[in-house]
């Protein structure tokens, strides 16, 4: 199984180059499927979920061809195809394909999701928007069954809000009869991504970005060519990196809006910001000042990055409260951190930590967001340790030529 081994001590320098956002392509790549021809999707990023979202599409007899960060989906000859197994577990994103499937069929049958295990996230708020259509939902031998006669638009709640959820339900929505409202709605950059792509093949859709979003549902879509936006978490785990190891690094194709929360935090803490139209120059520095972080649904500070943000607060001076109001067990990776020397106690919601200097360890990664702590930690361990990361298979899920990156701005890092 392969490892991450990372020399640390070494500030990062240079320019980085942003990926589409992983977040947007888990959804878009299933979103193809709604269209009666070919869509072309640029700056797809090089990650394992894609991968498999791509075979998925295969294994329904879509047509799909990839070149670089251009991948073509033709999915006229696609059938509604049972899929209670294999890939479907591999990703929490497979949960896309219920709504691209029953848009598309009126039917789908999908094995529940897969991912990172770092709590339990159920799909209810998915359900409610599919039976709220008019589908009927049920749990056989392990996999979800939904079928609807004709799927009509209504009014829906979310109870809480969730961007999977409100994803899923415009996918269906999009080629329902009627009009479909979504209160309550998720606001992330991604779900409005995902909007553009169904516009431009003909859907109706307004008010994303807001809590109330309105689609007015098509008979049929058409194919169209979409380019994906930059990856905010991934810009923002480079920004971390870089004000931890004290370096000086453009991080470049990016949405400055999108980053906001995490610019925000980083100049609270003491960090040299300098922002362009489409990058951002982290400025390190040596010295930072302890921060209460909390990560909250989109506009605040997101849940994905709280993981790398914590290793970042082990740097600064005092104690630092993280917490993180999304997911309440997204702290699995704390006890590889502590493995480290990191001085951070857990209490509910909540990790305390104090400023510490981190030591090279062999540690494991837990989840996707947990393996990017562990990589900006072993990032700032002085000179003269090697941090060993096993779990790299979580990393790939969301991070694309992460060691050439890190390589080229001057770390030393490599794979085995």
């Amino acid at each position: 199984m392969d490892k991450l081994l990372i020399a640390g001590g070494r500030p990062l320098r240079g320019t980085v180059q942003i990926s589409g956002a992983k977040n947007s392509a888990v959804a878009l790549v299933p979103a193809a499927i709604l269209a009666e021809s070919a869509v072309t999707l640029d700056n797809l990023p090089e990650l394992s979920d894609v991968a498999i979202l791509t075979e998925l599409l295969v294994e329904l007899g879509a047509t799909v061809e990839r070149n670089g960060d251009v991948m073509k989906i033709d999915p006229s000859s696609l059938k509604s195809v049972p899929m209670p197994n294999g890939n479907i577990k591999k990703l929490r994103a497979s949960y896309y394909l219920m709504g691209a499937l029953l848009g598309r069929f009126g039917e789908a049958v999908i094995g529940l999701p897969g991912g990172c295990n770092f709590e339990p996230r159920p799909i209810d708020q998915h359900i409610k928007g599919f039976e709220a259509l008019g589908a009927h939902v049920s749990n056989e031998g392990g996999a979800i069954h939904i079928r609807a006669k004709e799927l009509r638009g209504a009014k829906i709640y979310l109870d809480v809000v969730s961007v999977g959820a409100t994803i899923n339900i415009m996918l269906a929505a999009s080629r329902a009869k009627g009009v479909t409202i979504i209160e309550n709605a998720a606001k992330e950059p991604e779900i409005i991504d995902v909007a553009t792509l169904l516009n431009s093949m003909g859907a109706k859709i307004i008010g994303v970005g807001t809590e109330t979003i309105r689609i007015e549902g098509v008979s049929s879509l058409h194919g169209c060519r979409h380019s994906i936006i930059p990856d905010r978490i991934q810009a923002g785990t480079y920004m971390i990196a870089a004000a931890a190891t004290r370096g000086d690094v453009v991080v470049d194709n990016i949405i400055p809006k999108h980053m906001e929360a995490v610019t925000a935090k980083l100049q609270e803490m003491g960090v040299g910001i300098e922002e362009m139209d489409e990058s951002v120059r982290i400025i390190g520095r040596p010295e930072y000042q302890s921060v209460d972080v909390r990560a909250l649904v989109y506009p605040g500070f997101a849940t994905d990055m709280q993981s790398p943000m914590c290793s970042l607060l082990t740097q600064a001076k005092g104690t630092s409260i993280l917490t993180d109001y999304v997911y309440s067990s997204r702290f699995k990776y704390i006890p590889e951190l502590v493995r480290m020397g990191a001085k951070i106690k857990l209490e509910g919601r909540s990790a305390i930590i104090e400023g510490s200097v981190l030591q090279p360890a062999k540690v494991k990664a837990t989840d996707l967001r947990g393996g990017a702590a562990l990589v900006v930690a072993g990032l700032t361990v002085p000179s003269g340790g090697v941090t060993e990361i096993t779990g790299v298979e979580y990393i790939d899920r969301g991070y694309d030529h992460l060691v050439t990156n890190l390589s080229r701005l001057g770390a030393e890092i490599w794979r085995e």
